[in-house]
Formats: structure tokens, sequence, C-alpha cells
């Protein structure tokens, strides 16, 4: 069954599906977008008692539902000090070091920081990262791991296979393949890397600074000087996706207990600055 849904990808047409799933989930006739939100709010198990409307009828589309705000005080900011904050609900999908150029994808798969973030991946050689996939079910806003200034971001066209862990354990590259958006930070720690990963269904990857509209045509880099506090909203995802940071060697240790498969929320701490 996982080898016939890794063929299956590979076949569909990715982008016109996405799109298709996107002109649905932008329309806002009250009985669809409603249909559409309870159908999937009870399937994947959404706690919509955690969001700031917890009414269907509340939402102007699936997307506003879909990329819904959290009540205050749901998800508390971790206040230590040194404290790398978690930037997106998800599962871990792997972490540890980078393995001089070499990010491990799945058991047995490993792929190149090189082809992952292109020119904005230098300085992360042996450094630290944390991969963190967003279910269906997740809140869906990523927020700023470390006070920062964003420096530049790197827009790369790409696929969009699904980021499960069936994809991810089937599928050579998979991150560096699809689209994707890799967002530098300067930190008084060093550089940070943000790279929000596109899949199939994802309409589309937001920021909440102007720059290139998903999908992504061409290759586009932007430079920027704006600074972000540690929790700050920065881009958000319509329909789940995959959030990678990476930090420069020996600059973050991440928590040890903190294993592939283990579930995480935003705001808690990840690791700390060393």
């Amino acid at each position: 069954m996982s080898e016939l849904f890794i063929r299956l990808q590979k076949i569909l047409p990715q982008h016109a599906l996405s799109r298709l799933t996107g002109h649905l989930a932008r329309s806002q006739t009250p009985w669809l977008k409603d249909w559409l939100i309870r159908q999937f709010a009870t399937h994947y198990g959404v706690r919509l008692d955690e969001a700031q409307a917890s009414n269907p009828q509340d939402y102007a589309s699936f997307n506003d539902f879909f990329t819904r705000a959290l009540k205050p005080g749901v998800r508390p900011l971790t206040t230590a000090l040194n404290a790398i904050a978690c930037p997106a609900d998800g599962t871990i999908s792997q972490l540890g070091t980078i393995d001089d150029d070499r990010l491990l994808q799945a058991k047995g798969h490993h792929y190149s920081l090189a082809a992952l973030a292109g020119p904005l991946g230098q300085g992360f050689a042996n450094g630290t990262f944390c991969t963190i996939y967003l279910a269906p079910r997740d809140y869906h806003r990523i927020h700023m791991p470390f006070e920062g200034e964003l420096t530049q971001t790197l827009a790369i066209p790409g696929a969009l296979f699904s980021v499960n862990g069936v994809t991810a354990d089937g599928i050579e590259g998979l991150f560096a393949r699809n689209e994707r958006l890799v967002c530098r930070f300067d930190t008084d720690f060093g550089p940070m890397l943000v790279v929000l990963v596109g899949a199939l269904i994802v309409a589309s990857i937001e920021t909440v600074w102007p720059g290139p509209v998903s999908p992504y045509t061409r290759e586009v880099r932007t430079d920027y000087a704006q600074v972000y506090q540690r929790g700050d909203e920065i881009g958000r995802f319509l329909l789940g996706s995959t959030v990678i940071c990476c930090f420069p060697p020996g600059r973050v240790t991440l928590r040890p207990e903190l294993q592939a498969g283990a579930v995480v929320r935003m705001g808690e701490q990840l690791g700390t600055r060393t």
C-alpha cells in the first residue's frame, strides 16, 4: 500500500490538484465552507475548543478555518532566557546533527543542505537541525524560534509530494524536491534557517512580510532587514506541511529527550542557545 501511494503521487498532476483544492478552500459559499469545515474537523479530530472561533459559521472560508488563530494562553511561550522555542505544532520527523552537508530525512535516507537551501544554507555544516511535520489537525501558523533579523529569503519552485512518514521513507531527497521558502535570520548566536516546505494539496505558503506568492514559478531571492521576536508569527500553511530549522555548529543544543515521533507544540522549549 505504501509503494502504491508513492507511485500514485508520481503520476498525479500535483500542482493542478493542489490549485483545485485551493480554489475550493477559498470559497465563501456558506453551505460549502461550513460543510467542509465540519467534515474536516470531525475526520481529523481538530480541537476547535482551542480556537478563537469555535463555530464553523464564524469563518469566512475553509482557508480561514485552517489558518485559525488560537485563544490567548493556549500555547504558552517558553520564558527561559536562552530557550529556542518550537516554531509550530506537529511531530518531530527527524532531528540531530547536520553531518557536514547532510541532513537525515528518514532511516537510511539523507539529503543535501545545499540542495534544500541553496546559497542560504552556508554556515550550517556540522550544526543542528530539527524537522517538524504538521498534520492536517495541527495549528498551522509558524512562529519565530528565537529573536532575529530576517535578512534573506529564497523561494524555490518544486514538486508537491506528500511529506508524511510514508513518503519521507520512500522518496529520496523529498524536502529538497518540494516547493519551499528558505528564510535566513541573523541572531545573537549566528545564522538561523527556517525552511517552509510545501506539500501535496497545500494551496500556498504565506508569510507576514511581502514577497513572492506561492506557488513559485522560478527561484526568487529577496533581501530584508526586519526584526522579529521569539514567538512572533512569521507565516502559515494552507493545508499542512513541514518546517525545518537549522542552527550553526556548537551554538544550539536540542532537548535530549526529544526523539523522532515526539509530539511538540508551538512555544514550548525546543532547545537552548549555548
